[in-house]
């Protein structure tokens, strides 16, 4: 009996970092969808805890070409420039997302599906391309790096 209990508990412990491993990798995958139905309410308040609030970052979205000074601007913008022209936005994450892990450093990539109604009328259609920068701060991910962009053909 206690060999055998020795047995569980040392594949137990072999078992443990093939499972870290995975859930590594799923929290990423909460983030993104976490990220993605935040960016769907049009305000950028309910996105700001995957942010890094520093205000020296960069992020690259589909217009304007980039903010440089950090979240505030990023979010500023989007609130006084962008949400006040639509009525709704769908964003969906496709299933391609690919995570690389280096320490406290994650880059993830994926596409996704953007779906908006603009409140004169119309409607804004189109498939695009998201690369994220993560960096671990006190225990959470936070988005220091952005890339958002759109096929032009």
């Amino acid at each position: 009996m206690k060999r055998l209990l020795v047995a569980v508990l040392f594949l137990t412990t072999l078992c443990l970092p093939a499972l870290a491993q995975k859930k590594r990798g799923d929290d990423f995958n909460d983030l993104i969808k976490r990220y993605y139905a935040a960016w769907n309410t049009l305000n950028p308040d309910n996105a700001s805890f995957l942010y890094a609030q520093d205000a020296d970052l960069v992020f690259f979205d589909i217009a304007p070409l980039k903010y440089s000074g950090g979240w505030p601007e990023y979010r500023d913008n989007f609130k006084k420039n962008v949400a006040p022209g639509f009525s709704s936005l769908t964003l969906t994450p496709n299933n391609d997302v690919k995570i690389k892990r280096g320490g406290n450093m994650a880059l993830t990539t994926l596409t996704f599906h953007l779906l908006a109604k603009q409140k004169d009328g119309g409607t804004l259609e189109f498939d695009g391309r998201h690369t994220i920068i993560w960096e671990k701060r006190g225990g959470h991910w936070l988005i220091i790096h952005e890339h958002v962009s759109k096929p032009l053909f």
